[in-house]
């Protein structure tokens, strides 16, 4: 049998709990393997009213699982988790589920890995220095530079830069970062995605981009040059474009991924167009990662009001991944 999928709950106050208690009564695209801690499933599925068996995770595991039926790789928390009350206690418990799921996936005991949201500021409060899901499985499995993607909405839509105050942006985007990220991005989207040449339109940082100086020189003194030396290297680029033009539907028709400069520049389209249904997948790991393309709404975790539809697609996406990596004998 192929390995299973692991889902890491999140943040045990949010709603990562209670999308998993849902993946119990739905048809999935692949064998799940949740981490978190199973009594903290079980009290959210009796506050949610739903009706919930916890079956132990063990290799190779149940060909099928009746309904109403989790497979938990049981990681206990530190403390008693409260649906919408944070606890900086229990930051080790969350980061410990990431690891568990990422050495799984490395000694193929997982094909990929799915993430709940979890709280940054919540894990922060415990002391440690911690900025996103993507920084931190990098530094976990050494990947050099990762690339945060998201999909929805009929986009690709790849990140420069990812969580980063706004005034810390310009001074992050270099030459040499980009063309990293521009070459991660290419190499995943024809070794992952199954694009022979995939088509990477690149928005300029400044408003106009940059309108030839007058309103920044990032786009002629950074951007441009290193498309130009990648374009000669056979890579289908556009650009730099105005980001406020870009979005327009019959544009995207043209091209098979968007990299914005910044987090708020790419996203807010890409959600809107998507929100509930995207997927945020991590380029340039050694491993398949995806996740939700939301936070973790403390204020809906057990009230029966939080929607799973992210989720579900994050494990349709990372499933397809798997299956590709298969066929190329990855």
């Amino acid at each position: 049998m192929a390995p299973p999928i692991a889902v890491t709950a999140g943040e045990p106050a949010g709603i990562g709990p209670d999308l998993c208690v849902q993946l119990a009564r739905l048809r999935l695209p692949a064998r799940v393997v949740v981490v978190a801690d199973r009594w903290l499933l079980q009290e959210r599925a009796r506050r949610l009213r739903v009706p919930l068996k916890v079956v132990y995770y063990a290799t190779p595991g149940p060909a099928r699982l009746a309904a109403g039926t989790l497979q938990v790789l049981h990681v206990p928390l530190a403390r008693p988790a409260f649906a919408g009350k944070l606890d900086p206690a229990n930051s080790r418990y969350v980061l410990r589920t990431l690891e568990i799921a990422a050495d799984g996936c490395r000694d193929g005991a997982f094909h990929a890995m799915v993430t709940a949201p979890l709280q940054k500021s919540v894990i922060n409060d415990a002391g440690i220095a911690f900025t996103g899901h993507t920084e931190f499985l990098a530094a976990y499995t050494q990947a050099k530079h990762p690339v945060m993607m998201l999909t929805g909405g009929g986009m690709r839509v790849a990140l420069a830069t990812t969580h980063l105050a706004l005034k810390d942006v310009a001074r992050n985007i270099t030459s040499d970062g980009l063309e990293q990220t521009l070459r991660v991005l290419r190499h995943d989207l024809k070794t992952r995605f199954g694009l022979a040449r995939p088509r990477i339109v690149v928005a300029g940082l400044n408003p106009h981009a940059g309108e030839s100086g007058f309103l920044g020189n990032e786009e002629t003194a950074i951007i441009a040059p290193v498309l130009e030396k990648l374009r000669r290297e056979g890579f289908a680029l556009t650009g730099p474009l105005p980001a406020d033009t870009l979005f327009n539907p019959k544009r995207l028709k043209n091209w098979d991924c968007v990299l914005a400069m910044y987090h708020d520049q790419g996203l807010p389209v890409l959600k809107y167009a998507s929100f509930g249904a995207g997927v945020n997948v991590t380029l340039g790991l050694p491993i398949i990662r995806t996740s939700v393309d939301h936070g973790t709404a403390l204020d809906l975790a057990g009230t029966g009001r939080a929607e799973v539809g992210s989720l579900l697609e994050a494990l349709k996406l990372a499933a397809a991944l798997a299956r590709g990596r298969k066929r190329r004998g990855a």
